[in-house]
């Protein structure tokens, strides 16, 4: 019998999905990473008339149609002051086939890619499928990652390393002055910065900025989409940035594997780039509000968390016991270590649901805590 790859045998099924199936269906669920808001009534409109047009029907170009990558550079010049070749762009099935072509590209079997413990659980699982070695790293008190911590864990034989601002799990948003230090740590060492900037437009302190406004060299690779600022998440529609060598080499993995993303995303995405952005701001009123309701009621229950200022996420520290009793109690939130061996004695909230179930659900934590205690 043809037997499985160790890349394959060496990834779990994610920790979070393990957590979602054993929930009853009556729970209030606080660990999706999903905008509880519908896509932007336009963007909706765009796939149908491309669907009716027939324009939904046939394969795109591999990077996407330039419409939409024109869209992409309009967009990266409008909030980051970047001047990007729409050439230079890959329109991807999500920001997670985004993140996968880049490894693919660029990590040889025995390479190490760094990134954040805790980080977003596909860093390790596409690292081993790259066949690279995962090389995770420890953040600071506030959940940042320090760019002297990654320089630190630099080897000969690191390929990558992921920078994620805002971040997921921890909510955290990195200062401008760490971004200029990571890019000048890609140039330094002559390793690519892949920068992972998919909460880009959930930032509530401080602000947002990419290592690419900081450096001229070919070291960092971007990977967005518009999933969570345009609440996409089911159109699959990313992208990554890079120079054109860079993007050369990931077109090659992501037109074997996926040919294009999906036609009538791509218009989809097109318009909620281009069209009226009112909306993405008032979902980060609204995400802002549900955090400091949020916020406030781990302060009630003694539970210290560091501040998140950006995504849609808050990770407070908890007792011994604490997630398995609020599972228990009906309240769906995601287990630390599920992020990272440094996430053990952590939670994962998300607070993308209504101010309403919110408090709900901090009644419930605040009873389950007081059982655990």
């Amino acid at each position: 019998m043809t037997s499985f790859s160790h890349r394959v045998e060496q990834v779990s099924i994610s920790g979070i999905r393990e957590v979602f199936e054993a929930a009853g269906e009556d729970a209030i669920n606080l660990g999706i990473g999903q905008p509880d808001f519908p896509t932007p009534e336009h963007a909706r409109e765009a796939a149908v008339e491309a669907i009716r047009a027939g324009d939904g029907d046939a394969y795109t170009s591999n990077k996407g149609t330039e419409s939409l990558r024109e869209a992409i550079a309009a967009k990266h010049a409008r909030d980051n002051d970047l001047t990007i070749d729409p050439e230079d762009i890959i329109a991807t099935a999500g920001g997670s086939e985004a993140l996968h072509i880049a490894l693919e590209a660029h990590v040889d079997p025995g390479e190490e890619v760094i990134f954040p413990d805790p980080g977003f659980v596909s860093y390790e699982a596409l690292t081993h499928i790259a066949g690279g070695d995962p090389k995770p790293v420890p953040l600071r008190e506030d959940l940042t990652l320090a760019p002297e911590t990654v320089r630190e864990a630099i080897t000969d034989d690191t390929a990558v390393f992921v920078v994620n601002s805002p971040a997921n799990p921890t909510g955290a948003v990195q200062s401008p002055e760490d971004m200029r230090e990571f890019a000048r740590i890609a140039e330094d060492e002559d390793v690519l910065c892949v920068s992972d900037e998919v909460y880009e437009h959930q930032v509530f302190d401080g602000e947002h900025r990419s290592p690419a406004e900081f450096t001229s060299s070919d070291n960092v690779a971007i990977v967005n989409a518009c999933s969570k600022a345009y609440s996409m998440t089911g159109w699959r529609l990313g992208w990554i940035t890079s120079s054109t060598d860079r993007i050369e080499r990931m077109l090659r993995v992501h037109q074997y594997g996926q040919a294009c993303a999906s036609a009538p995303a791509q218009y989809a995405a097109e318009a909620a780039l281009s069209g009226p952005q009112d909306v993405v701001g008032e979902m980060r009123t609204a995400f802002e509000q549900r955090r400091d309701v949020l916020l406030d009621g781990f302060e009630e229950m003694g539970l210290d968390c560091p501040r998140p200022s950006g995504a849609f996420y808050a990770m407070p520290k908890v007792p011994e016991g604490w997630v398995d009793e609020v599972l228990d109690r009906g309240v769906v939130v995601v287990p630390g270590e599920a992020f990272g061996e440094r996430g053990a004695g952590y939670a994962r909230i998300s607070y993308a649901t209504d101010i309403e179930t919110i408090e709900e659900a901090i009644d419930i934590m605040k009873a389950a805590t007081d059982a655990v205690r």
